[in-house]
């Protein structure tokens, strides 16, 4: 295991910094409703690759990737994550597939 941080987007430590009330009481909501998931991390990492790509949201793509991986997710499956939503969702899933690949090939973990 390396020393790597999933990035995390402008925009987001943006909000970190300045309006850190609102952003702990974000990130107490993301936990909770962490803690309450029966998914294990890599299923959850994975279904919420597959739900940013359907949204197109490119941004949070690379922090979730480090995160599948570090739960053992492989490249295969981080790509059939982006992709899974094809049918539903159509080709713009493919937007965020640059940026996942990118982030798994550039972590060492």
């Amino acid at each position: 295991m390396t020393d790597f941080k999933p990035a995390i987007s402008n925009a987001f430590q943006l909000f970190l910094s300045e309006a850190p009330q609102h952003a702990e009481a974000w990130m107490t909501l993301v936990q909770g409703l962490d803690n309450a998931s029966a998914l294990e991390k890599k299923t959850e990492e994975l279904a919420y690759l597959a739900v940013l790509a359907a949204l197109r949201m490119e941004s949070g793509v690379p922090f979730h990737v480090q995160s599948a991986k570090n739960a053992g997710a492989s490249r295969e499956e981080v790509i059939s994550a982006v992709l899974i939503g094809l049918p539903a969702a159509g080709h713009c899933v493919t937007q965020v597939l640059p940026a996942a690949i990118a982030a798994y090939d550039e972590s060492q973990s």
